[in-house]
């Protein structure tokens, strides 16, 4: 039998309480094993994140770091593929993305994504195909549609 595939979650500089308690509810609905709230990012307690994780706060396991180059250079020691999702000319369509093993999927800031720093620790660079005229989507479904897919993929 096949073990499935492992999944963590790194947000970095994410700046809505709102989209942190959706990160919560959305990883446990994809059984992510842990989230890292890193930069700036908002962390329990907070009433803003309870309100949307609707306790998911409470169950998936979570540390915060105010630096996330530690804690990702940690993970690629421990066999972790980083992966950012992120709009790139040379960015993998996550339909066509096959994930390795153990997965950590990064998503950044709400307006300004994720940085230079942290791509350039990452294994790949994944984004969601748009149809429509916008070009990107709010960071807390666009991760809820990632981490769907690299469960569709496992």
């Amino acid at each position: 039998m096949k073990k499935p595939l492992q999944i963590r979650f790194l947000a970095y500089n994410v700046r809505s309480l709102w989209n942190v308690g959706s990160f919560f509810r959305t990883c446990d609905a994809f059984a992510v094993e842990k989230i890292y709230l890193t930069g700036y990012t908002g962390h329990p307690p907070r009433k803003e994140i309870s309100k949307t994780a609707l306790g998911a706060e409470e169950t998936v396991p979570w540390e915060h770091a105010g630096d996330p180059v530690p804690v990702l250079r940690a993970l690629q020691d421990d066999g972790w593929s980083i992966v950012a999702l992120e709009i790139l000319p040379d960015a993998v369509p996550v339909t066509e993305f096959s994930p390795k093993k153990k997965i950590c999927l990064i998503v950044g800031h709400e307006l300004s994504g994720v940085p230079e720093e942290i791509l350039e620790l990452c294994d790949a660079v994944t984004f969601i195909p748009m149809l429509g005229k916008k070009e990107s989507l709010n960071v807390a479904v666009a991760a809820g549609i990632a981490l769907q897919q690299l469960r569709a993929a496992d």
